[in-house]
Parts: structure tokens; sequence; C-alpha cells
């Protein structure tokens, strides 16, 4: 790349934005001379602040007009979106202060709050809006080698303080500290004099190019390139062949194959002329997604769509409408395009009485904020179906309450339309349940239901005709008599141990936790007293239930769950029962077998244990070792559970499906996840992972002179067989390029439910190690070879360019 000064920045024309195409945008120039708009966090705050896009064209900088007030900035590169007019709370709320044509909301990566702003007219709010979306579509169209150069330069600028676009050697060394490299200071002399050819002390222009790239060069890929290059210096048609054949596990050899690879990676067209790969383009095939470990074959829907619903794993979210805690957490429609942007299929609704007629969303019996219901269908109708080119369906788990059932259901056909399905699909009594591809574009309702399927088939003109069901509440879960029998059971604990009594009803009634712990502390430990109480919520919880709402209910009648024998007796195709994780893992120890061939014929939901107060989630992996389809999590929360959701779903084109395994679809199923052994296509493999490199880890600590010790870990999340986690020795203080060359190796006996998880932490002896970055993915995704991991952030956003270098080979258990 080549660079040139421009004032007191240094910029590389590759991406610099105000270069050829983009330098005539008038947008951006608007931008670049700055704005002021008002800045809004609530209905009463509202403030002017200056906004102006620096000269990169990757920063914005906001300040006060107050004079020595300090200001902020944020990188385009964390604005995911940009929405226009009143499409947040916040914008909605002052709706009639502000006209939409002025308003627009900065949505950014992550779960890093949203930045709503109000300019003075609306073409400077066009400018602004057009402006970042089209520096948003640069920053996506960008390769691999533009995007490195650009965290190059990033660099450049936070080291250059005096901003003369140059760079002496003490800013070199501070450069380095950022970086996360503790460098020998004489080798860094050294490497600084060799790349001052001008001999003038700095570094600028093409010298400091020079410079990085002795700084990166990376000796574990040229000793590979040079492994299968004659002459050391390019790869010939032929030798890119063998290392694709032999390293990579390509089928066969394939010339087409290479000469792409050559094609799109290949930077000299000299070499390109002769059907030839330097090792610069060696090392951008390397870093791109087709060098990546993930198969980028699975990055599109490659499974097939036509099974009955009930053959998919679908990502689904609990208490969608909550982005913190569930007792006094802020309810946001933002919940719901998070989880929808996300890949997410199931959501979760929780209607209650609101005022003036209009039913609210939160949950239930806490301090939760409240949202209309209205706003949440509203964002259905606009975010359901934006994950991926196909789209297909969302279950939308939802719980009615009270007088409001018919303005909801008013909502609901007002704003979905046709997209709601309200009836079978041809009209007729089926005798399973439609497939993804018959239910592209619908939005299906799960809740209690009048009767049954068969009943809706049957003509009716009563519409406000009414029937007695039991809420979706946890509580409404257990019949009363099974309720009144499992409390006075427990009776005696009360008086042994209140605190273990009031954690077992608070893992029942998971929506009346503020209220037992008030009761509690109103002196209400009696057994006697609780019962009563619980019984009354109970009782409040039988609600009648509108005809016309019973009958949107179709494919997904809620219904509570007695044993397995039962629900194989008398259980409908169309019925879907949902457990506390507790309940789950009940039956997964006493009846796994039975527990898979239910989810062969029906849905089942798992959802969060009540106690989960602070939104925290439970393992996944182990329901999805049963073959439950709906397993909920609290997708506001991250870490590891989380990382095992997305890894799950990144797969199939990341549109929320994933099909199960053959043997848990099958009526015939006999899967026993303790003892994999038993299958008759059972199949053990070996998985081997030489750790070679990291690239360029972030810092988890801003301390001056902090340098991170990086270690990996792989871990093997699957059936309990399959468990396992093995890690690296640490490196001392270097994050920007750790070389570890070690392997780890696993045993992977039930390989279709495997997620394999790579995750870097910074190791310390005297207390928890730190997290730097992971990546998760299906154990069936893995290709093989000489492979780079492309890091994640804790909250699952990527931090390029964070990576490892590994080498994967996966065989016969021998």
């Amino acid at each position: 790349c080549k660079w040139f000064v421009k004032g007191k920045y240094i910029y590389f024309n590759c991406i610099c934005m105000c270069s050829s195409g983009i330098q005539g945008d008038e947008n951006l120039k608007t931008m670049m001379e700055g704005t002021v708009m008002r800045k809004v966090k609530s209905r009463t705050w509202k403030k002017q602040r200056h906004f102006k896009l620096q000269e990169d064209c990757m920063t914005i900088w906001y300040k006060s007009k107050k004079t020595g007030h300090s200001h902020s900035t944020f990188s385009v590169s964390d604005v995911e979106a940009v929405r226009e007019g009143h499409q947040s709370e916040v914008l909605q709320s002052i709706a009639n202060e502000f006209p939409p044509d002025r308003c627009f909301t900065f949505v950014f990566r992550g779960r890093r709050g949203n930045l709503d702003l109000i300019a003075e007219s609306p073409e400077e709010a066009q400018s602004w809006i057009q402006g970042m979306r089209k520096l948003i579509e640069n920053l996506e169209s960008m390769g691999q080698r533009e995007k490195l150069d650009q965290w190059i330069c990033d660099w450049f600028q936070k080291a250059d303080k005096n901003k003369d676009g140059r760079m002496n050697f003490k800013e070199v060394k501070d450069l380095l500290k950022m970086m996360n490299i503790d460098m020998n200071e004489h080798h860094a002399l050294r490497l600084f004099q060799m790349a001052d050819k001008s001999e003038s002390g700095t570094l600028e222009d093409d010298e400091f190019v020079l410079f990085y790239k002795m700084l990166t060069q990376r000796e574990d890929v040229l000793l590979i390139f040079q492994q299968y290059s004659e002459n050391g210096q390019k790869l010939s048609l032929m030798e890119i062949e063998d290392f694709l054949h032999e390293e990579q596990l390509e089928p066969e050899k394939s010339r087409q194959h290479a000469l792409k690879l050559i094609e799109c990676y290949e930077p000299s067209d000299t070499a390109k002329k002769l059907h030839a790969m330097t090792f610069d383009g060696f090392l951008m095939y390397l870093c791109s997604p087709e060098g990546s470990i993930f198969n980028p074959q699975h990055d599109v829907i490659y499974q097939d769509m036509t099974h009955p619903l009930n053959h998919y794993f679908i990502s689904s979210s609990h208490n969608t409408y909550l982005i913190e805690d569930q007792l006094r957490g802020h309810s946001s429609v933002e919940g719901y395009i998070r989880a929808l942007k996300r890949g997410c299929r199931c959501v979760e609704i929780d209607c209650w009485d609101g005022p003036n007629g209009e039913p609210i969303v939160y949950h239930g019996h806490t301090l939760t904020s409240k949202i209309f219901f209205r706003d949440v269908v509203h964002c259905l109708n606009n975010y359901a179906f934006r994950v991926s080119f196909q789209t297909i369906l969302y279950v939308v788990h939802c719980r009615f309450y009270k007088t409001e059932k018919h303005k909801s259901l008013q909502h609901l056909n007002s704003i979905l339309g046709d997209k709601l399905l309200k009836t079978t699909l041809d009209g007729k009594l089926p005798s399973k349940l439609p497939s993804p591809e018959e239910l592209k574009g619908k939005i299906l309702l799960k809740g209690k239901k009048i009767g049954g399927l068969e009943d809706c088939m049957q003509e009716h003109t009563d519409d406000t005709f009414s029937g007695e069901v039991s809420d979706e509440d946890e509580a409404a879960e257990m019949d009363e008599e099974h309720l009144r029998n499992d409390i006075l059971r427990k009776k005696g604990k009360v008086r042994a141990s209140p605190l273990t009594f009031r954690q077992e009803l608070i893992e029942s009634f998971g929506t009346c936790v503020l209220a037992f712990h008030l009761f509690v502390l109103l002196g209400f430990v009696c057994a006697e007293d609780v019962l009563n109480l619980t019984l009354f919520f109970f009782q409040k919880s039988k609600q009648s239930l509108s005809k016309a709402l019973s009958d949107c209910i179709v494919y997904c009648k809620s219904v509570p769950f007695t044993s397995f024998s039962d629900a194989l007796q008398h259980s409908k195709f169309y019925e879907i029962s949902s457990f506390t994780e507790s309940k789950s893992r009940k039956h997964i120890k006493e009846a796994a077998v039975d527990f898979v061939l239910h989810n062969c014929r029906q849905l089942t939901r798992v959802y969060p244990s009540g106690l989960r107060t602070d939104s925290s989630n439970f393992n996944p992996q182990e329901m999805w070792n049963v073959g439950c389809q709906i397993v909920a999590l609290n997708f506001q929360t991250a870490g590891l559970e989380m990382d095992l959701n997305d890894g799950r779903f990144s797969q199939n084109g990341r549109c929320g499906y994933v099909l199960k395994p053959a043997f848990m679809r099958s009526m015939d199923s006999k899967f026993d996840p303790e003892n994999p052994a038993g299958r008759e296509d059972y199949r053990p493999l070996t998985l081997s992972v030489q750790v070679i490199s990291g690239q360029q880890l972030p810092k988890v600590n801003n301390k001056e002179g902090s340098i991170i010790d990086p270690l990996v870990r792989v871990e093997i999340h699957g059936v309990p067989m399959d468990q396992a986690r093995q890690e690296t020795k640490y490196i001392d203080n270097n994050g920007f390029n750790p070389s570890w060359n070690e392997t780890l190796q696993f045993t992977v006996h039930v390989p279709e439910l495997a997620l394999v998880r790579f995750v870097v932490e910074d190791y310390d002896k005297t207390s928890k190690n730190d997290f730097v970055g992971q990546y998760t993915l299906p154990f069936t995704s893995i290709q093989q070879g000489y492979r780079h991991i492309h890091l994640l952030s804790k909250d699952g956003t990527s931090i390029p360019p964070s990576s490892l270098f590994v080498h994967i080979r996966i065989s016969d258990l021998t």
C-alpha cells in the first residue's frame, strides 16, 4: 500500500474514504465540516453536541458547545446500522416534539447502547444518515488486506502524539506497547534504523510500512510456503494444487480452484500472468474466509429445509424484551431487534393489562420497565425476516392476560396481516408439523389453546366464545392438585431451611420472584401461608381465552407435561411442553432415551430457572443432546452459553434452523447420550489441533506497559463422553505474535452434536485469567489443514485482525 500525507495525518490510499469515488460525496463533506445536533438520552435529557467526521473518515468526534468540555469519539466500524425517524423508544417518546425527518439513530455493535440524534433540519439529518451508511458500506466491502491496513492506520494515529505525520523512536516504542508487543529495545531500534532509509531519525510514509512489514513477518507461514515452493519465491500452479490436496485435504487436485485463488488473492499482476502465487498472495489466502477454520459452504443454507419443524434445533430467546436483569431490568424493543438480527427464530412476549386499554409487555410481578405490545408487534413485522435472503418463520411464544386479549389480537391482525398464520397451510387437518420451507415468511404463535387443532377445523361463527385455560406462566405448567401436593410435601423444609424452600418456590414461580421476597420480608415464613399465597397466584392464573385468539394457535399448542409414557399415548404432534432447566436435567438423568424419542415426535421448549434473576444462562448443550428444539437463552447476557448458541447456529446460513442428526429424527431412535456407542452408525473420530501462533491479540488491561501472557484453550462441548478441554502453555509478554506450536488431541464420539470452542486468555498466576477472545463452531463445519481462526469478543462481535493460526486433522479413531 502507498501512503500519502494530508495536513498532519497519514492515510492509506487503498482505504481512505476521501479518495477517488468518495472524495466528491457531498454528505461526507457536510460530516467533515461538522454539525450541531441534539443528543437524546430520555424525554428530558436533550443536549446539543458538535459532531464531526475526522479526516481519517473512520472516526466521529463530538463535543459539547461549552468551551473546555471534554470531547468523545467513536469509530465508524463500531456502528452496525443507521435507523431513520422515530425507530427507538427514546425518539418515540418525543415524537410529538420533533418530526421523524430530523431524527435518526446510530446502532452500535454488541451490547453498547444506541445513539439517538436530532438534526436541525431534514437536509442535515439526511447528510449524516446517507454519509454514515456509505462509510459502513465501504467498510463492509473491504478485503482482508484493507482491514489490516486500516488497523495499522488506526494504531499509527494513536501513537503519533504530536500529529506531525512522522514517528520518532520514542513514539515507536509507545506504539509497540499499545500493540501488545514487549520487544527488546535493541531489536526494536535495529528495525527502526533499517526502516529509516532517509536517516532522518523518524519514520514516515513508506518507511513506516517497511517497519511494520519487518515487525509482522510471518515466519510460521513462510516455512510452509517454502516447503511447497521450489525456488522459495513463488508457488506455481502445480505447487498450489499439491498444497491444497496434501495439506488442506481438497478432495482432488483442482486446477480451476488454484487459478481462482490466484485471481482472488494474488496482489502481483506479474505473478497472475504467470499463474503463480507470491508469499503475499499465499498469506492473503490463508487469512481469507476460504482459509478460515469454518467451512464457507456452511455459510449459506445447505441443509434440507423440508423436514417437519420438530426435526430442527431452533435458535430461541427467553424474555426477549429484557436487556438487563429479571427483577428491575429495562424492557425494550431493542431486545427483539438484537435477537432477531442475531438469527433468533423464537422470541417471547409476556403480554399484560396496560393503561388506556393498551396491552403492555414486561416481566410480570417484577419491577422491570414496560413497553407497549403494539410496538413489539411492529418490531416483529419490521425485523423478523431480515436475517437471510431465504427467510423462514418465527415462533412467537406469547402469554396473554386478562382483558387485553382482544386488543392484542387486533394488533396482531392489523400489523402482521397475512404473515400471521391463523390456520393450517392447506386448510386440512395435517398429521405432522409443516417444514420451515413450507412456513417461509410466516409467524406462528405458541400458547394456550381451547381444545385441539381438530376443533379449529370445524366451522364456527361465534368468535366471542371463550374457554378457561391456565396461563403460560411457569406456575401453570403443573395442575393445581400436583402443585398442592408438591408444596405440602416440602412443608417441613420451611422451618428447617426457609431459604432452601424459598429457592424451590422461586424455581417453579419465576415471574413471582419479587412477590415471594416481599412475603418473606413481611414475615410469611409459615408453610401454610406460602401455600395459600402460591395457590392464590395459581388460581389467579386461570383465565378465559377468546375463541378468536385461541384459533390463532395452530401448530404450537402449549400443554403441561405429565410423563413420557403419557405423552406417547395421548399427545398430539402440534402440542409443545415447556420445561425449566432443572426439570429438563431431571428427565435427562432418568430417561434420556425416552426424551430423545419424545423430541422425535413433537416440539419441546426449555427455559432458564426463575433463580436466574441476573439473566444468566444454563448450558444449552445438555438439552441439545436429547434433541430439545427450542432451548431458550437470555440473549442479552454474554458468556460461554451464548458462545455455544452462536456456534451451533453459525452454520446453515445463520438462518436460525439446524437440522438434527438422523439418529435424533427417527421414530425408532434408541440414541442414549450417556452411551453413544450403542448407535448402529457409531463412528468416533480423533481431532488433532496444532496451535501454531496468534496474531495481533487485543489488550485486556489498558494500564501503561501492560502486555498479555496469552494461552489457548480448546474445548469440546457435546455428549458427556465428549466433554473435554486442553490448553497450551502461556507465552510471556507477547500478544502481538505469540508462538505455541503445541498439539492438542481429542476423541469425539458424537461429532454430529459436538461444538469446538477456541478460547484465548491472559494468564495470571495470582487470580482468574482474563478473557481475550473466542471462536466457537460445529465440529461438522471444521475445515482441515492450515487455518486461521478469526477471534470474537465477549459479546460475539469480530475483533480484526486478531486471529489464531492452527493445523487441523480429523481421522477415524484407531
